[in-house]
């Protein structure tokens, strides 16, 4: 009982109000933060990607594989927060042996493998199915084997066999539109639905989250395409840099609205909960979320690209920019997450009183064991990108000499 006194005492006083004594402590911490924060990159990602095979926008070809790798990078690392969270991880394939229909956790579960095997992986698989097989007959002992296993001992590069490639690398894709938007968008559903707290329960949180989730996506690619491109000793393309920023603030535009319009709905409504949410933003958030999530995350990278769009600026200039507001972008959404999940939580059910939370450096729920997590999805990427190549078409394309006049 002592050691319970002496571990509450330091929380207490920094409590303001009135709360139960149940909700002194966070249950959810950062590690539950950074789990919506990687499924938005993903779907971010994919649907980028799906921009160039569904839509047929030229200009993003540089970045389509590049886009399907991180994607594939990042969902591999997604679960791992929530593993890393639960009491008894070992026993998280239960609810794939005992589905619960009526547990939006539960299936939760099903919609990801969806999007991991019948998605993902079929739409890597059957596009770089002919550099599998290529890379295989020039290689050889164990490399050769290693690229035979993953194409599954394909060898057809007939014009039939690429061209069915190409069709069913499209069906998938579409298939997987509205799959990444299910993907994220549950993400939402889970906080979205939960009625007994005020600070998530609303029609458009499921709908905010699929936008910050592309928002974020877009970003990442941004950021990864100017730092992989020089190191490739190539030059950044100018015309699918721009289209990527015309799509981030296009998307960004959404997003802001439909986060005044959340915001405009409450204040509307004015519920009980009303007052105890102001506070929660005036004292506990104001940092986090006017600062780094509004100001710093939406309003300055929009006006930035806006800027660039307008007036003439020169192409140095307008990737430092482009990289700058990227960055930016990235803050903010990791911020909506800092925000939605922890400040979900700040704030007592009684609404008359507000609590803290105390983030610590080591542990299962650390800072450290959180910054490892964010950075595992960066070295698997480079470990696909070292396998797979996605640039190998495109530079022997360049490399290959043409014909004189």
């Amino acid at each position: 009982m002592e050691e319970i006194v002496q571990h509450l005492t330091p929380l207490l006083d920094q409590v303001t109000g009135y709360i139960y004594p149940n909700e002194i402590e966070l249950h959810w911490g950062l590690l539950v933060v950074i789990y919506p924060y990687l499924t938005g990159l993903v779907a971010g990602a994919f649907i980028l990607a799906s921009l160039v095979k569904v839509f047929n926008v030229k200009e993003l070809q540089p970045t389509y594989r590049l886009s399907l790798l991180t994607a594939l990078a990042f969902i591999v690392i997604a679960p791992l927060p929530l593993l890393a969270h639960l009491g008894h991880p070992e026993k998280s394939f239960e609810i794939f042996l005992t589905p619960n229909v009526n547990s939006a956790m539960a299936m939760f579960g099903f919609v990801y493998a969806w999007y991991l095997m019948a998605v993902l992986l079929l739409e890597l698989w059957f596009d770089f199915r002919q550099d599998l097989v290529t890379m295989a007959n020039e290689s050889k002992g164990f490399k050769r084997l290693f690229y035979r296993t993953i194409s599954l001992f394909s060898k057809d590069l007939s014009e039939k066999a690429i061209a069915f490639d190409h069709k069913a690398v499209r069906v998938i894709t579409i298939i997987g539109i509205p799959s990444a938007f299910l993907l994220h968008g549950y993400v939402g559903f889970l906080f979205g639905s939960i009625k007994a707290n005020p600070w998530w329960s609303s029609v458009l949180i499921p709908i905010v989250f699929l936008f910050s989730a592309i928002v974020s996506g877009v970003a990442l690619v941004i950021l990864l395409y100017m730092v992989i491109t020089p190191l490739r000793n190539k030059v950044v393309d100018m015309l699918c840099l721009d289209k990527l920023a015309s799509y981030l603030f296009y998307i960004m535009i959404v997003d802001f609205s439909l986060e005044i319009l959340d915001f405009i709905h409450r204040v509307y409504e004015s519920e009980e909960s009303i007052s105890i949410l102001a506070s929660l933003v005036q004292n506990k958030l104001f940092s986090s979320l006017v600062i780094m999530q509004v100001l710093m995350g939406m309003i300055l990278p929009l006006f930035t690209i806006a800027a660039v769009k307008t007036f003439k600026v020169p192409a140095d200039l307008r990737k430092l920019l482009y990289f700058i507001s990227a960055i930016l972008v990235q803050v903010g959404i990791f911020s909506t997450r800092w925000n939605v999940v922890i400040g979900g939580q700040l704030f007592s059910k009684s609404f008359m009183g507000l609590t803290t939370y105390k983030m610590t450096f080591f542990g299962l729920e650390g800072l450290l064991v959180s910054i490892g997590l964010l950075i595992m999805p960066f070295i698997i990427l480079w470990i696909l990108i070292k396998i797979l190549d996605p640039w190998r078409s495109e530079d022997a394309a360049l490399s290959t000499p043409t014909t004189g006049q």
